[in-house]
Formats: structure tokens, C-alpha cells, sequence
């Protein structure tokens, strides 16, 4: 029977230290993306069904990523059906990946290219193996709700007031903060507006709380994403492409990942995940169960899949 347990994240977290000491430094961890303070506090959530006769793999999950999130127990599903232990590591990107590198964390699922996370591939990409895309549908965006007045991103600078003169971003080490920050504002001339950079939750509470009362609100986000379930909204037009173009979703592992788990290595190479696959968990993990046990949630989708694990691991 699995058991589910919560710790502190030491291996990260002292990573994460170790980041902090170098930003402070005047280091920038790549992507834009600077470790901050909070990753200190990151909780390990282990899938531990009993079973370690495969080993125990590691699994660095970011912080506010649904897509990563849900993936990372489907495969902890999965290996822990082929006897092995799954432990996962929670935090922002910049120590997740440093981690990574430093072998501190053997797996990572959310690795987007060639855009959101080209600088770590760049500054960590020699300790790194790409086991490959498994997913090509993935996007950055700028989101408003469905009855806005505009359509474009060239609007948006003329129409600031009906939006509360705010765009509302996430973390201040996100891709997408990045990009927004030095692509999107300039390119379309938003340096007047607020740009609220919080958090995930924070941007969806503000989302939420926009469409509960019917005011025009402009986020931050990507696909996929739950959220595009949940409610009424739509993309801004992005005619200059400050946001980039479509990409990848990546696993990365640890350059000895390959070789301590040479099965696991070849299962992931040959995996992909569709965006209406990808929706469909989401919506069950983070809607229908609120974010909660999301180990069932996984179990609840694999009934509309029965072969899904099979396809997988037997090739």
C-alpha cells in the first residue's frame, strides 16, 4: 500500500542556499530566473509504496507547474508498479535544475526548449541528459478574460484602464517573468502598466477573483494549463512574437541517470503526452479534486486508460 509522507527538502534547500549566496554575489542563475528565499522551506512528498528493489529515484517537481506536477506522479505511478521508490523534491526552477546538475536530484519532467529554459541548458547542460521531448505543444502567453475589449497584444497599452492599468505575473524566477519583463513590455510598449509579480496561486486567486465578479484581468501564463479548463478565458495575439513560439516539453536527468536506470532511461525516451491527455489530468488533479491526493487522481485517470502503463513499459 502506498504511503505518503512529508519532509524537508535538505538536498534542494541547501542547493537552494547555495544559489542565493551566488545571486547575492551579483550570479544570475540563467533564464532570468534567481532562486529566492522561499525555496528554503520546500516540502519532499514521497510515494513510497514499500517497494525498493529498483533503487530510489528522485524527481525535482517546480513550484507552481501543473503540467510538471501531474506528470511526476503519473511517472511516480508508474515506477513504483515496476518496484521503485519515487521521492518528490518540490521547488522554483533555478534550484531544481542547479540540483540536477549537481546530482543532487536525478529527474526533472518540465524542462521547456528552446525558449523558457535555454540559459540552464546552457549554464547546466553538461551535467544533463535529454531523455527527450515529450510533448511539442507547449506555449507562453498572455491570457485575459473571454469578454475583454481587445484581441491583441497591440491593444493592450491603449486599453490599460479597463484592466486596472496591471498585468499580473507569477514568480520572480519564472521564464515567463523573464520574457514578459525584457520581451513582451518593450516590444509593445506596456512599460506603463503595473506588472505584479507574486506567485502562481497568487496570479490564479487574482484570475478567479476577476471572472467571479465580471472585471477584465491580464495574466501571465501558459499552455498547457488548467486553468484554460476552469474558465473563460482566451490568448492576446502576439503579432511581434515577444513570447516566442511553441515548445517543447523535456526530461532532463542527471547525466549518470542512464546508467544507474538503464529500463527507466529507454521507458521515458519512447513516452509522450497529448495537451487533451495532459488537460484531461490536470482538470482531474487540480478541479475535480481540488489539488488534493493527487495520487488517486492519477489512478482516476488512468481508468480511461487501462493500457497506459503497459504501453509504456513494455515497449
Amino acid at each position: 500500500m502506498r504511503t505518503m509522507r512529508r519532509r524537508g527538502s535538505a538536498a534542494v534547500a541547501a542547493t537552494a542556499a547555495l544559489a542565493l549566496t551566488l545571486a547575492a554575489c551579483g550570479s544570475d542563475d540563467g533564464n532570468g530566473e534567481e532562486p529566492d528565499a522561499g525555496t528554503g522551506g520546500e516540502t519532499t512528498e514521497s510515494t513510497d509504496d514499500g517497494a525498493s528493489a529498483g533503487g530510489t529515484i528522485t524527481v525535482g517537481v517546480h513550484n507552481g507547474w501543473p503540467e510538471g506536477e501531474a506528470v511526476s506522479y503519473l511517472w511516480a505511478h508508474i515506477l513504483e508498479e515496476q518496484g521503485y521508490t519515487v521521492e518528490l523534491e518540490y521547488a522554483d526552477a533555478g534550484p531544481v535544475f542547479t540540483a540536477l546538475a549537481q546530482g543532487d536530484l536525478d529527474i526533472n519532467f518540465d524542462t521547456w526548449l528552446p525558449i523558457t529554459h535555454e540559459d540552464y541548458l546552457e549554464q547546466y547542460g553538461d551535467s544533463w541528459v535529454d531523455l527527450g521531448a515529450w510533448n511539442d505543444e507547449a506555449s507562453l502567453t498572455i491570457a485575459v478574460n473571454d469578454d475583454a475589449p481587445i484581441e491583441s497584444l497591440t491593444e493592450l497599452a491603449d486599453n490599460a484602464d479597463a484592466f486596472g492599468n496591471q498585468i499580473v505575473g507569477i514568480e520572480s524566477g519564472a521564464g515567463l517573468t523573464r520574457i514578459t519583463q525584457d520581451e513582451v513590455i518593450p516590444t509593445y510598449g506596456l512599460e506603463g502598466m503595473e506588472f505584479l509579480i507574486s506567485s502562481t496561486p497568487a496570479m490564479l486567486a487574482e484570475l478567479d477573483g476577476a471572472i467571479a465578479a465580471g472585471e477584465n484581468v491580464v495574466v501571465t501564463l501558459w499552455r498547457p494549463h488548467w486553468a484554460y479548463n476552469e474558465y473563460p478565458i482566451r490568448d492576446l495575439e502576439d503579432p511581434e512574437g515577444a513570447l516566442g513560439e511553441t515548445e517543447s516539453m523535456h526530461t532532463m536527468a542527471h547525466e549518470s541517470f542512464p546508467e544507474n536506470f538503464p529500463e527507466v532511461a529507454e521507458w521515458i525516451e519512447g513516452w509522450t503526452l497529448s495537451n487533451d491527455e495532459l488537460y484531461e489530468l490536470e482538470n482531474i488533479m487540480f478541479n475535480e479534486n481540488e489539488g488534493e491526493n493527487q495520487a488517486a487522481s492519477v489512478e482516476q485517470w488512468l481508468e480511461s486508460y487501462p493500457d497506459y502503463v503497459d504501453n509504456i513499459v513494455g515497449g
